[in-house]
């Protein structure tokens, strides 16, 4: 854990213009600065970076936060791990805390581990320059595959000499230990039977980066048509799960997001060369198997990916189980079939990007057009066949966590197949019961190895609920426009924004007023007001997300901050909720202000004084009508008495609302 002093040093050294422009070009205008979205394609500036509030704020896609927020959206990464960064760019050390001495050894191997990858990936790209790696290797890459310098300096692209222990022996020199090179599957250790050797020997190689952008391991690329190992790979090691990781994830993840959609390859020159290309949303499994574990990995950054195997029978097979993997972690999948005689690398090589991209617009498929296609060709009239292959597509479908989508894609394959929708929808579902009770039963099975063994289950062996929730954070988002919510919504959103922006202002309310009488004082803070208005009649703020950052305002008020750090500490939140309703908050102009400003409210203070309380009664009506609204719903189902009782509530609420300034219901 990082101490938060230092977790403190860190947020008080970054610097939001300093880190934002390590990723984006900024350009000065006024006391900002402006340039064009990171997260959103745009022709015209729209993301504003203030230094003096610390904020960036994209006006297009409503994006915005602090440096760490900024760190965390742009590179996809978790608190902790965009703390980590802004230390590395500040030269800031971390001594984490709380750590025994098992996790320090382990964090410490895991360190040295990356750092002997490391030198070996500089060890491969320093000989790809010189001698036979010049001559073979960088040949290879420039001459065969047309990959540019600039490319194959990204990619730290290499050359494994042919000596059996140049590696070893650079290494040792360098002073790195045998033991983290055996470790990391760099050098092969026959069990003392032979001296240490290579593991990578007279190959072109390829690094895999983590999601960090750390070298993990090696994928190396034999020359030799007598090598009947094309490639070899790294094995699984403390640092390196090959199943778990995709080959260009680190260059990619930024594009996929973006474009809100990842294609995937099979072969690692396949990535490289679209990458050079200009298609940068590309990633690679890393000499296995597409995984779940992959998806998810995509997950974090799109739910749509396209599928760009080779079109033969290996390739097609590859699709159609990626297919039903992809649909069961409820996204989306489109497969984009080359001619028959290219691979991505070719078809890069022979068209522009502009013909590539218009070719996977006018050839990519939904997965029914897919398999229907490969399916019906093998079935051809054959009634038996064809009852077989839309029974495949039944169950394909049924691997669909959404209902609304699997009705949508049960409705299209019955048009497509003239068959009844009753009859596809029974398949359907008989196979989702099966699937879920697999999965349970599955998930039963590793629990109890887990505790026979006494440890923990993998996260991926957790049954899939079929409730269609999203995730947290969505979910808190989303919750403002549920029906049940969107009466208070908009002025929930109000509030927040009087809070984000003068909460520490004081409003002097006339003697007079009933402001003043009711709160027995005429001075009183907005966040006071607010506060002291919500306790008086019992409220709460209705979405979860929006009441999430009133608490987290709240208890920093209460601590004694100024307005400006409050504003600053919610935008650091380690709760990204909370940070990024902060940061939209405290950026976003008010929904009344525009309109209702004139006469003699011709200062800020005059106008809370006249806005903070129209606005809290406008949400005390709210409340006073949705109670109303359920009301009236019961009297249906009540006797005489109890309608009697509810009416006579009726007649007091309406009172009341009568005596909020008259503010008429809301049809």
């Amino acid at each position: 854990m990082i101490p938060q002093e230092t977790v403190q040093t860190i947020l008080d050294t970054a610097q939001i213009v300093d880190v934002v422009s390590d990723f984006v070009a900024l350009k000065r205008r006024g006391a900002n600065y402006v340039a064009c979205c990171p997260f959103h394609n745009e022709k015209t500036p729209s993301f504003y970076v203030s230094p003096s509030k610390g904020i960036y704020k994209c006006f297009g896609c409503g994006k915005a936060g602090s440096a760490v927020g900024f760190v965390m959206e742009h590179e996809h990464c978790d608190y902790p791990e965009a703390l980590r960064y802004l230390a590395r760019k500040y030269h800031i050390e971390i001594v984490e805390e709380e750590l025994d001495a098992e996790e320090i050894a382990r964090r410490q191997r895991t360190e040295s581990l990356l750092l002997v990858s490391e030198f070996a990936q500089k060890f491969f790209a320093d000989r790809l320059q010189e001698g036979e790696g010049k001559d073979i290797g960088l040949a290879y890459f420039k001459n065969k595959r047309a990959l540019e310098d600039e490319t194959i300096a990204t990619f730290g692209l290499g050359w494994a000499p042919s000596g059996k222990d140049e590696l070893l022996q650079a290494a040792r020199a360098a002073g790195y230990k045998d033991e983290y090179l055996v470790e990391a599957g760099l050098v092969t250790d026959h069990e003392g039977t032979t001296p240490l050797q290579d593991k990578f020997r007279e190959r072109v190689m390829f690094p895999i980066h983590s999601v960090s952008g750390r070298v993990i391991a090696f994928s190396g690329r034999t020359l030799r048509s007598d090598n009947p190992a094309k490639y070899l790979n790294s094995p699984d090691t403390p640092i390196y799960t090959k199943s778990n990781i995709l080959f260009g994830i680190w260059f990619a993840k930024g594009e996929i997001a973006r474009k809100d959609k990842c294609l995937v390859v099979e072969g690692n020159v396949d990535l490289v060369m679209l990458h050079q290309l200009g298609l940068r949303n590309v990633v690679a499994p890393c000499g296995t198997s597409f995984t779940v574990q992959q998806v998810r990995l995509i997950r974090k950054f799109t739910q749509n990916i396209t599928l760009m195997f080779d079109g033969d029978s290996a390739g097609i097979h590859a699709a159609l189980r990626a297919i039903d993997m992809i649909l069961s972690e409820g996204m989306n999948v489109h497969v984009v079939r080359l001619p028959e005689e290219d691979d991505p690398d070719s078809f890069a090589r022979s068209h522009t990007l502009a013909e590539f991209e218009d070719y996977i617009a006018e050839h990519e498929q939904d997965f029914l057009d897919f398999k229907s296609d490969i399916l019906l060709a093998d079935a051809g009239r054959d009634p038996l066949k064809r009852a077989n292959f839309i029974n495949d597509i039944a169950d394909t479908i049924a691997r669909i966590p959404d209902p609304v989508k699997r009705s949508v894609f049960v409705q299209a394959a019955a048009e497509k197949f003239a068959t009844e929708e009753e009859i596809i929808f029974q398949r359907v579902n008989k196979t989702r019961q099966k699937l879920l009770e697999d999965e349970r039963k599955e998930a039963e099975r590793q629990k109890k190895l887990a505790a026979r063994e006494g440890g923990d289950v993998p996260d991926y062996y957790e049954p899939v609920e079929d409730n269609g929730e999203l995730p947290a954070d969505e979910s808190a988002q989303a919750d403002a426009y549920k029906p049940e919510n969107m009466l208070f919504a908009p002025v929930e959103e109000e509030i927040l924004s009087f809070l984000l922006t003068h909460g520490t202002e004081v409003l002097e309310f006339p003697t007079d007023s009933p402001e003043a009488r009711e709160f027995e004082s005429e001075f009183i803070t907005v966040t006071e007001f607010i506060s002291d208005y919500l306790d008086l009649y019992g409220f709460k703020l209705v979405n979860q997300g929006y009441r999430q950052l009133y608490d987290a305002y709240l208890a920093e008020y209460d601590a004694g901050y100024e307005q400006q750090e409050i504003v600053t500490r919610l935008l650091n939140s380690p709760q990204r909720l909370v940070a990024l309703l902060a940061a939209r908050f405290s950026t976003q102009q008010y929904q009344l202000t525009v309109k209702d400003l004139a006469g003699s409210m011709t200062t800020v203070s005059s106008w809370l004084v006249a806005f903070v309380p129209k606005t809290m009664r406008i949400w005390h009506v709210k409340h006073i009508e949705q109670e109303l609204k359920d009301l009236r719903r019961s009297l249906p189902g009540l006797d005489a008495s109890g309608q009697q009782e509810v009416l006579e509530k009726m007649k007091t609420l309406m009172d009341e609302r009568e005596s909020m300034n008259k503010i008429p219901e809301d049809k």
